[in-house]
C-alpha cells in the first residue's frame, strides 16, 4: 500500500533535486561519472508564517518559491558543466556592487526575466491574439474561449519544441527518473535504480500537472471578466494569476490524495501531457534520483 508522503523534485542539468523531510538535496552525475550531493536545510515559507499558509494564498507562495528553489538549483548544477571563461562586464558590475550577495541578485534577476517572459507568452500574447476575433462580432464568452485554447497550444507547442533540444531531452529523462524514485518510495519498495525502474513516470503531483490546471483554471477565472479595452484585459491577467495559481494548487493537492474518479478524470490529460515532458531514464540516472531523495529524507547523510 502506498504510503502518504510529502517528496516532491526537479530535474536540474544531469542530476535532481528533492525536497524533502530533511531538507533540499540536489545530486548531479559530473562528467567524470562522480555523483556530487548538496544538501540545504528547508523551511517552507508557508510554515513559517500561518498567514502564507492558508488556502490559495499558500499555493501562490509557495508558487514563488519553486521558482526562487528551482533557478538556484539549476544554476548550482549548471556550475559543473560551465566552460572557463571571462565574466561579462554585468557579471564584474554585480560581484562589485552586491559581493556576498552576488548570486542571490543574479537568481532575483533570472526570476524575474522568467515571470516577465512567461506571463507575456502565456497570458498577454493569446490575450492580443483573441483580441482578432472580437471584429467578426465573437461574444465575450467566446473570445474568453479562444483565448484559452489558443494559451493551451502555445503551451503545448512550447514544451514540445523545447522537448527537440538535446539537452533538454537529458533533463526530461531525469524527470522520468525523479517521478520514478518518488513512486517506488511512495509504495514501500526498497530504493535501487532496478526497482525504481519498474515504476510509471507519469505523477499525479507533477509540475506539468499543475501548469495545465493553471490554463484550465484560467480559462473559467477569465470567462468571468468583461472584455474591455486591451490594457484592461491584461491587467486582469496579471491580478488575476495569483488567485488562479493558488486555486489550481489546491486542486491538485487534493488530486494527489484522493484516489476517487473525479481526480482520475482530472488528472488524466496533464498526466498525458507528462508523455512531453519525461523520457524514460536509464539506471544511472534513476541512481542520481534516488541519491537525491535518500538525502532529502534523512535516510542517508552526505
Amino acid at each position: 500500500m502506498a504510503k502518504n508522503i510529502n517528496v516532491g523534485g526537479q530535474a536540474v542539468i544531469e542530476g535532481v533535486m528533492m525536497r524533502g523531510s530533511a531538507g533540499i538535496a540536489t545530486a548531479v552525475r559530473t562528467e567524470q561519472g562522480e555523483i556530487v550531493v548538496e544538501k540545504k536545510g528547508y523551511t517552507a515559507y508557508t510554515k513559517k508564517n500561518k498567514n502564507l499558509g492558508l488556502p490559495i494564498i499558500r499555493g501562490f507562495v509557495s508558487l514563488i518559491e519553486s521558482l526562487v528553489i528551482g533557478v538556484k538549483t539549476l544554476n548550482y548544477s549548471a556550475s559543473f558543466f560551465e566552460e572557463e571563461e571571462e565574466p561579462s562586464k554585468l557579471d564584474k558590475w554585480i560581484k562589485k556592487v552586491f559581493k556576498e550577495k552576488s548570486n542571490d541578485v543574479i537568481v532575483g534577476i533570472s526570476l524575474v526575466i522568467s515571470l516577465i517572459i512567461s506571463i507575456g507568452l502565456f497570458f498577454i500574447l493569446p490575450t492580443l491574439v483573441a483580441s482578432f476575433f472580437s471584429k467578426v462580432g465573437a461574444s465575450t464568452v467566446g473570445m474568453n474561449i479562444v483565448e484559452g485554447i489558443i494559451r493551451v497550444l502555445i503551451f503545448l507547442i512550447y514544451v514540445y519544441l523545447i522537448g527537440k533540444m538535446e539537452d533538454i531531452k537529458r533533463v526530461y529523462q531525469y524527470h522520468g527518473a525523479e517521478h520514478k524514485t518518488i513512486f517506488c518510495y511512495e509504495n514501500n519498495v526498497e530504493l535501487t535504480p532496478e526497482n525504481a525502474a519498474k515504476f510509471g513516470r507519469l505523477h499525479p503531483r507533477c509540475g506539468t500537472n499543475f501548469l495545465f490546471l493553471v490554463m484550465i483554471v484560467s480559462i473559467i477565472m477569465f470567462s468571468l471578466t468583461g472584455w474591455n479595452s486591451i490594457w484592461e484585459r491584461i491587467m486582469y491577467r496579471i491580478v488575476l494569476l495569483p488567485l488562479i495559481s493558488g486555486g489550481s494548487y489546491e486542486i491538485i493537492k487534493w488530486m494527489g490524495k484522493s484516489t476517487g474518479t473525479l481526480a482520475k478524470i482530472l488528472s488524466y490529460p496533464g498526466l498525458k501531457l507528462q508523455n512531453l515532458t519525461t523520457r524514460e531514464p536509464d539506471l544511472s540516472q534513476i541512481e542520481v534520483a534516488i541519491k537525491a531523495l535518500k538525502v532529502a529524507e534523512g535516510i542517508e547523510c552526505v
